[in-house]
């Protein structure tokens, strides 16, 4: 299986972006997905995860009511809308496929994982 993300970049406070995770090679089985991201000299967090079905979602406090993330299972690919962007969210994007046909917010929960795509916020 591989991933790639795409639709990061620089923009203003304010502003908004949409990600894109593609999934190409075996992905015939049911699982869900999830957004992580790392800023330099942090650690890895979670950002956002949904289920195989899309009916279930999770956020991280940080992004709850600004992101919104979904799916299109025919396109195998998987979104995250990133609204009222702030400069703390300015960090490499990653999307990844969860052992489970509901996700995890855990890192260690996920098998595959994108290349990541750089998001840049200015003030």
């Amino acid at each position: 299986v591989q991933l790639q993300a795409s639709g990061g970049g620089l923009v203003q406070a304010g502003g908004s972006l949409r990600l894109s995770c593609a999934a190409s090679g075996r992905t015939g089985s049911r699982y869900g997905m999830g957004w992580f991201r790392q800023a330099p000299g942090k650690e890895r967090e979670f950002v956002a995860g949904l289920s195989w079905s899309g009916a279930i979602t999770a956020y991280a406090d940080s992004v709850k009511g600004r992101f919104t993330i979904s799916r299109d299972n025919d396109k195998n690919t998987v979104y995250l809308q990133m609204n009222n962007l702030k400069p703390e969210d300015t960090a490499v994007y990653y999307c990844a496929r969860s052992r489970t046909v509901v996700g995890s917010t855990r890192s260690n929960e996920y098998d595959y994982w994108g290349q990541g795509t750089q998001v840049t916020v200015s003030s």
